[in-house]
């Protein structure tokens, strides 16, 4: 038994641990998540969530001591956030043909966002900066927390509530298109991709190529109109 123990303190030292537990729990997520016939409720990130924090709270492992692994998972997210430029271009003749539609859902989109979360905690009685580290929750991750330093929020609330949001968004975001009767893939994807950023594009890009290329737009998109806007209302309420 000693042994074990001693095993197991030199490997959770290690970096590469738990950069392997966390595409495990992802692997795990995703078969899971297709055993289940790709139903938006057994969401793959979700489920990685869920294994980790259990991981971590079995074995007692703070969360500085596993994000020296997992942050080559985050650095990626800059390079990925860059790439999503690749769908921007190869639909540029569909996004020309609804360049009207998309600025109206990205202005609705980020007044509904950015407004809701002011509301919210104005009527809950939140402090100025835990409401400007809502305040850019539907961008994607790293412009999210970009933001939330500029304006004077909590980096690391803005990353709870941006994956919280991503999360949210691809298990509702399905049905509710269903029961609206929306059935556009550009309307959809775009939708999703605006509100719910790199997690509901995945998971649109699971359900339809075309609708998940326009939620790579309404990604890229959000986060732009999120960055130029946040600012502007942050020194307007605060």
């Amino acid at each position: 038994m000693s042994d074990v123990t001693e095993i197991w303190s030199y490997l959770s030292r290690g970096p590469l641990l738990w950069l392997a537990l966390t595409l495990a729990a992802f692997v795990v997520g995703s078969a899971i998540f297709e055993k289940a016939g790709r139903r938006a409720w057994v969401n793959p990130v979700l489920i990685s969530v869920v294994l980790v924090a259990v991981a971590l709270k079995l074995t007692g492992t703070s969360y500085a001591t596993y994000f020296e692994g997992a942050q080559f998972v985050h650095f990626m997210l800059g390079p990925v956030t860059v790439a999503l430029a690749t769908p921007l271009w190869e639909n540029r003749s569909a996004i020309r043909a609804a360049l009207l539609p998309m600025l109206a859902a990205t202005v609705a989109g980020l007044l509904t966002a950015m407004g809701s979360a002011v509301m919210i905690g104005r009527w809950t009685g939140l402090d100025a900066q835990t409401i400007l580290s809502l305040m850019p929750k539907s961008a994607t991750a790293p412009v999210a927390i970009g933001i939330s330093e500029s304006i004077g929020g909590s980096p690391t609330l803005t990353a709870v509530m941006v994956i919280l949001t991503g999360i949210i968004g691809a298990i509702l975001a399905p049905p509710l298109l269903a029961l609206l009767r929306i059935r556009d893939a550009r309307a959809q994807g775009f939708a999703v991709g605006l509100t719910a950023h790199g997690i509901g594009t995945a998971q649109m890009l699971l359900t339809d190529a075309r609708a998940g290329a326009f939620a790579g737009i309404g990604l890229g998109v959000g986060a732009v109109a999120t960055a130029l806007a946040a600012p502007l209302l942050a020194r307007w309420l605060f």
